[in-house]
Order: C-alpha cells, then sequence, then structure tokens
C-alpha cells in the first residue's frame, strides 16, 4: 500500500502562481508514474500532468506552458507549479499515484481557487 500527502492549495488571484505538492510513502518500490488530476463539481476528474520513472512528462492541453511537473528532493515527491492562474483553473486537485500498474492511490484533495 501507499499513502499519498498533498500539500497546498487555497486562494489566489488571476494571474498569480501556487505550488502544490505531493509525497508518496510506504509500498514505494512498486510505484509508476504520479499525476495532478483536477475535478468540479459535476464533472469527471481530468489529469492536469504526468511524470513517469523516466522523468518524463505530459501535460493537459490547458495545462501546457502554464504549469510545470517536477519532481522534489525525495523521489516521491512530486510538485505541480502552476502559473498565471485563471478562474477557469478553479477545481479540487488531487494527487494519483500508479502502484503495481493496476492501482492509483490518491491523495486527500486540495481545493484550489482563482478570483477574478
Amino acid at each position: 500500500q501507499v499513502q499519498v500527502v498533498q500539500s497546498g492549495g487555497g486562494l489566489v488571484q488571476a494571474g498569480e502562481s501556487m505550488k502544490l505538492s505531493c509525497t508518496a510513502s510506504g509500498s514505494t518500490r512498486e510505484v509508476g508514474h504520479i499525476g495532478w488530476y483536477r475535478q468540479t463539481p459535476g464533472k469527471q476528474r481530468e489529469l492536469v500532468a504526468i511524470i513517469d520513472n523516466n522523468d518524463n512528462t505530459r501535460y493537459s492541453g490547458p495545462a501546457q506552458g502554464r504549469f510545470t511537473i517536477s519532481r522534489g528532493d525525495a523521489k516521491y515527491t512530486v510538485n505541480l507549479q502552476m502559473n498565471n492562474l485563471q478562474p477557469e483553473d478553479t477545481a479540487v486537485y488531487y494527487c494519483g499515484v500508479e502502484w503495481d500498474s493496476r492501482i492509483t492511490y490518491w491523495g486527500q484533495g486540495a481545493q484550489v481557487t482563482v478570483s477574478s
């Protein structure tokens, strides 16, 4: 099993930046990619950015060019730097950790609210 703990989130104004962090612990040998996802009421959770074990990254269209996913000081700490935030980025952001290629463990979620 893996425990996933997130930090960050809150309220910012349009154009400002915010960083989210996620740390996985426990049985990390089987951890695969780690991604950030977001969800708004009534909609499905969507991928924002993902990083694999080779540090290859992939971004959704809205995140491309504004968000950066990277590893922190520890291998299983992943950060999401979000720049030039816009009101449409308002959502609950979740860190998802793939484990043993078949299970995703989720963080507790963080509300990100961008005011115009």
